[in-house]
């Protein structure tokens, strides 16, 4: 197999985890980055988990992914994000 071969096949509904602390406007700023590269987004399917302390909140969007290229702009955006602690 190729380096650069795909083991996704596009297009796919495609979960992608974001851990931040929890603040005011985290989940808003982030459904802002997923819609900029996914405009049929639905924010209402996001869903939310708070840590066991609550200082940090989980938060999973699944994204129609039309190709890697997409995938990771996504994935740099969101990681460059100053809100953002980890994303899976």
């Amino acid at each position: 197999m190729a380096l650069e071969e795909s083991l996704i096949e596009y297009p796919c509904d495609f979960p992608i985890k974001i851990m931040g602390k929890s603040q005011p406007g985290f989940a808003q700023a982030i459904v802002e980055v997923v819609l900029h590269h996914d405009p049929v987004f639905d924010p209402a399917s996001m869903e939310m988990r708070s840590s066991k302390a609550a200082h940090y909140l989980s938060l999973t969007c699944t994204v129609r992914a039309t190709s890697r290229e997409q995938l990771d702009a996504l994935y740099q955006d969101l990681c460059d994000h100053p809100m953002v602690v980890m994303v899976l």
